[in-house]
């Protein structure tokens, strides 16, 4: 028996998503800010090989889906990757996981709260940021199945307001198809780095990995949801980065703080500038509720198992959430949103997801014939993908994500040392 499955029946998750709830959460998480704030950053890094970027970074989270899927129906239970590559590799590897998972998450939480904030009220950026960390923690608290409908109304107003702007770029007369041509300043290292930071907006499937606890039918459900959320989002990515491209082209796309509301007014359509603004407001709420829902589970699997605090891994008995894990994710993303400005970690972030889903890949190799493997080429290029990606990030990301990583392995080696004293 497991680790994860020796905690008393108190501590036990309610299964009460389905198929459409696990799809919903997970679009909530992709369509979610990423697509407003990644597009510009990845243009400057890749140029006219931006779709190119695109491109490589959904093989990458196919890769990754799939891997992820497969082992979450084989071991359906809160914390994700850090649960898989606990049984598959060692203690220690899904310890990493889930340290990186936890520390990179909870920067994202904070980032995304302040984006929600600089698109709502700019010059109080840091207070709606606090209103919307605590309001979405309540919303998490009172159970799965309450932050299930309320991403389903985010998802609705997301797709419309990309919808719009879709249409407002295509169908103007400013819109060149020559701007999607792959010229000479597109670069090896520039698409790579694109892929890197596009795939922040990809990473959300994971959160359905994380709910697995939570899940009706796992073995069914899973599998179907993670794959259907991710081609529902790369459909809508790659409408969205085609007509921004055909607008601003790629020089233009790079200088745009906002890029999605500048294509609309470039494309004739000012009067949408407000709805590509409430879009990007509502897609940050969305990535929010969904970035709290994954990392209080994560924290959830990691106290079961003392690496954080047991009394992490208390389950409401009523609303049957891990209320301690919300409770604390809520109050350092409050902090954090009330104190810095974090907007910066994308890079980080994707360097500590990138790490989460290689080690998510390398267990998925471990699976036997009898286990219902993915293709032996899907970890292959899911593991080489992750590692390329996160060691093509801007310099800066890559050693902060790699000091949080040796950090967490530091903790990990003391407090071993520490049991191991204590046992003896």
């Amino acid at each position: 028996m497991s680790q994860a499955s020796q905690h008393d029946g108190a501590a036990v998750l309610e299964r009460r998503l389905g198929v459409v709830d696990a799809v919903v959460i997970g679009l909530g998480s992709m369509i979610g800010a990423g697509v407003f704030a990644a597009l510009a950053p990845a243009a400057r890094a890749a140029g006219s090989g931006l779709l190119v970027g695109l491109a490589v970074a959904a093989v990458v989270a196919y890769c990754n889906a799939t891997s992820s899927a497969r082992l979450a129906a084989r071991s359906p239970q809160s914390g994700g990757t850090y649960v898989y590559g606990r049984e598959r590799l060692g203690e220690f590897w899904g310890y990493l996981a889930g340290w990186g998972f936890v520390v990179g998450k909870t920067a994202s939480c904070a980032a995304m709260a302040l984006t929600v904030g600089s698109y709502v009220w700019p010059a109080q950026a840091h207070a709606v940021a606090v209103a919307a960390a605590v309001a979405l923690t309540a919303v998490n608290y009172v159970g799965v199945q309450k932050a299930a409908w309320l991403t389903r109304a985010i998802v609705a107003v997301v797709l419309a307001a990309l919808g719009a702007v879709v249409v407002a770029c295509l169908t103007s007369t400013d819109a060149q198809t020559a701007r999607l041509d792959i010229g000479s300043d597109a670069s090896l290292t520039g698409v790579l780095q694109a892929a890197g930071l596009l795939f922040f907006a990809f990473a959300g499937y994971a959160r359905i990995a994380t709910l697995g606890e939570e899940v009706k039918d796992p073995a069914r459900t899973i599998p179907r949801a993670i794959p259907l959320a991710l081609a529902i989002t790369l459909v809508v990515y790659a409408a969205v980065a085609v007509s921004v491209l055909a607008v601003l082209g790629p020089d233009g796309l790079a200088r745009e703080s906002a890029p999605l509301a500048e294509a609309v007014r470039q494309a004739g359509v000012p009067g949408l500038v407000p709805v590509a603004r409430v879009g990007a407001a509502v897609a940050a709420l969305g990535s929010l509720l969904a970035l709290i829902l994954g990392v209080s589970r994560t924290a959830l699997a990691m106290s079961r198992d003392r690496h954080l605090p047991h009394a992490l891994s208390a389950v409401h008995p009523r609303f049957k959430v891990p209320y301690r894990s919300e409770l604390l994710v809520g109050a350092v993303v409050v902090i954090l949103a009330a104190t810095t400005d974090v907007r910066g970690a994308i890079g980080f972030s994707s360097f500590g997801v990138l790490a989460y889903y290689a080690v998510a890949n390398a267990s998925a190799w471990t699976l036997t014939q009898e286990e219902n493997p993915p293709p032996r080429i899907v970890p292959a290029v899911g593991l080489t993908g992750c590692t390329v990606l996160a060691f093509t990030l801007p310099a800066t990301s890559v050693v902060w994500g790699a000091a949080v990583l040796a950090l967490g392995a530091a903790a990990y080696g003391v407090r071993r040392r520490l049991t191991a004293r204590h046992a003896s």
